[in-house]
């Protein structure tokens, strides 16, 4: 017998950790060759490892959501040959130190399996039960009613032999009619949820947005009743291509309305202090999965015509949510829109994509009356479709008036639609 340490190989340029989100094997599991063991995850890909040997595992580098250097001991696994391939490491998760690291420890080649004895739960209490006065007299069926309506039967009072009856406790839902004696819900007990893989990863991104970035966020209206009704012939003509939702159309006057504004296309490296400006809109697409929030890449975005825009962002959503999309994909952007308008809102402040210095958050369509030109000179009230457009800016590098007058262009854009078809 011998023993095999697999250690987690370099996994992409740069990464130099990666965190552990599901395993597949624990201690004592017999794996074979290129049998799955782990699923790690580094900038928000997650990456398979296999077994470049077959045995039994004697070890594994800690618990979910614990983080490893690349080249540290990922398993140990015992072997038929005789020739350990080097030292093992005996790898367990001691307490917590408050880094979500694995700890590691060297021992000597280990031939008995090493059992790790897995943290007792703590529960939380039970709510105390409902207690009755032991004076009232009723039949377990009216006591079990009267507790689940939430109704003390010391206070109702009983029509005959000091009984309460269910007619009695109908009488008192009658009188107390708005006493609200019913519960709104049941009851559920506390549950602790670890933030690993995916989630972790937004907590930290968003937190680092939030400390870093100084934030404004500007919002306008803007009239798409011109926009939706060319976006509705433009789909009854559509023939086989996709259906076009209000995305692509936006994507396409942004990225027509971001040459007179290159400062927000663009990335900002605080620690060198250097701002680079992108010629390519390279669109992140914020992007809500099983998982949590992802962020998608359409490159050169300002190269793509609608119907190229709208497979793109139906593909690049499905490889999302499947877990598909490859690292590529998910890096990069120089500018992200993102659209809670199917949820309603009026309107949103949302967090930049750092180190990105913008990003843009179409919300609902509305319809309310405006006054319009008549076409005589005078006004009229019509029936017409309204958005909120939201852009959140880094104010070390956008300025108010920039951001503004970006929102300025791109709304006379979203409401003469026919200059998204110009050249």
């Amino acid at each position: 017998m011998g023993t095999f340490t697999f250690r987690l190989p370099d996994i992409g340029e740069g990464i130099a950790e990666a965190e552990i989100v599901a395993w597949h094997v624990a201690v004592g599991d017999m794996v074979a060759e290129d049998g799955r063991v782990a699923d790690l995850m580094t900038d928000k890909a997650t990456v398979e490892m296999e077994s470049p040997v077959s045995g039994r595992i004697i070890s594994i580098a800690g618990e979910v959501g614990d983080v490893i250097a690349i080249g540290s001991p990922l398993v140990v696994i015992e072997t038929e040959g005789d020739e350990a391939a080097e030292p093992a490491a005996e790898v367990v998760s001691g307490p917590s130190t408050g880094s979500g690291r694995a700890e590691v420890v060297e021992a000597a080649p280990v031939t008995q399996p090493v059992v790790v004895e897995a943290p007792v739960a703590v529960r939380s209490e039970e709510p105390a039960p409902f207690i009755h006065a032991p004076k009232v007299l009723a039949s377990p069926a009216v006591r079990a009613r009267a507790e689940a309506l939430g109704i003390d039967l010391a206070e109702v009072k009983p029509s005959e032999e000091g009984r309460v009856r269910h007619a009695d406790l109908d009488q008192f839902l009658a009188y107390n009619a708005g006493g609200g004696y019913r519960p709104a819900a049941a009851v559920r007990k506390d549950e602790a949820v670890k933030v690993i893989g995916l989630r972790r990863r937004i907590a930290e991104n968003m937190a680092a947005a939030k400390r870093n970035i100084p934030h404004f966020t500007y919002v306008e209206e803007c009239d798409v009743t011109a926009l939706e009704e060319m976006r509705a012939q433009l789909n009854d003509a559509r023939g086989s291509k996709p259906k076009l939702t209000m995305l692509p159309l936006l994507i396409t006057a942004i990225c027509k309305t971001l040459p007179d504004y290159p400062m927000l296309n663009a990335r900002y490296d605080d620690e060198a202090g250097v701002v680079t400006r992108h010629g390519a809109v390279h669109l992140g697409m914020a992007t809500q999965t099983p998982g949590g929030l992802m962020v998608p890449v359409i490159r050169d975005a300002q190269d793509r015509n609608l119907w190229q825009l709208a497979n793109e962002i139906a593909r690049l959503a499905d490889a999302a949510r499947k877990g598909t999309a490859t690292s590529g994909e998910l890096s990069g952007s120089t500018i992200t829109i993102t659209s809670l308008g199917a949820l309603g809102g009026v309107a949103t402040t949302p967090v930049i994509n750092r180190p990105e210095v913008a990003i843009i958050g179409p919300n609902r369509i509305v319809e309310r009356p405006m006054f319009v030109p008549d076409g005589m000179g005078g006004e009229r009230v019509a029936k017409r479709k309204l958005m909120n457009i939201s852009i959140s800016c880094d104010h070390r590098v956008v300025d108010g008036w920039d951001a503004a007058s970006f929102v300025q262009a791109l709304k006379r854009m979203i409401e003469t639609p026919v200059l998204l078809l110009a050249d």
